[in-house]
């Protein structure tokens, strides 16, 4: 009778740690996806100084994938950016992804502002408890350089060149342009 009573106190205990510990991974995930950002963002604004929208495009093309790698070696955790229309074949959305992506696109069109959206979930993946979190990543003016529904015809050329599979353009200005992606196994 005496375990029976432990274990009842002790089970709400639980469900509360729990959840301080998937909210201290969603607060670790959120810096590390604005110190990725940053890195990436500052590499980008050089590329566009020196070169313009071709050496940015240029610098996004053999950047971005070094930078996420330090900050997962960093973090201890996989991050990545991903899209429903992805540029890069190496960031295609896995099926956990694309579901948070398609939920993503329905808060938005209900009127969410693109700051607030993410989504966290814990998930058993190969019998390993793992922690998700996606991050919207909004449609800037500078993105539609790049991204948006008419482009330059250098950029166009550029962009062929380096992405042929290309996807990532038609974007405007508040759409979701695609989400950082945290993995985290919990042990």
């Amino acid at each position: 009778m005496k375990k029976i009573i432990l274990i009842a106190l002790l089970l709400p205990l639980s469900t509360v740690v729990q959840a301080t510990s998937e909210q201290q991974m969603i607060l670790e995930s959120k810096g590390s996806i604005k110190l990725f950002a940053k890195q990436l963002k500052n590499k980008l604004q050089q590329g566009m100084k020196a070169g313009g929208p071709d050496e940015a495009i240029q610098v996004c093309y053999t950047a971005a994938e070094k930078i996420a790698s330090q900050v997962s070696e960093q973090k201890g955790w996989k991050i990545a950016r991903t899209s429903l229309k992805v540029r890069n074949d190496n960031n295609k959305a896995d099926a956990w992804e694309k579901k948070v992506l398609d939920d993503f696109e329905q808060r938005l069109k209900q009127g969410e502002a693109i700051k607030d959206i993410d989504f966290s979930e814990v998930i058993n993946k190969q019998n390993q408890s793992v922690f998700r979190y996606m991050k919207a990543i909004p449609t800037q003016g500078i993105c539609l350089t790049c991204h948006g529904e008419k482009l330059a015809p250098a950029i166009t050329e550029k962009l062929q060149q380096l992405y042929p599979q290309d996807q990532a353009t038609g974007f405007k200005l508040g759409d979701i342009r695609g989400a950082f992606s945290i993995t985290r196994a919990i042990k």
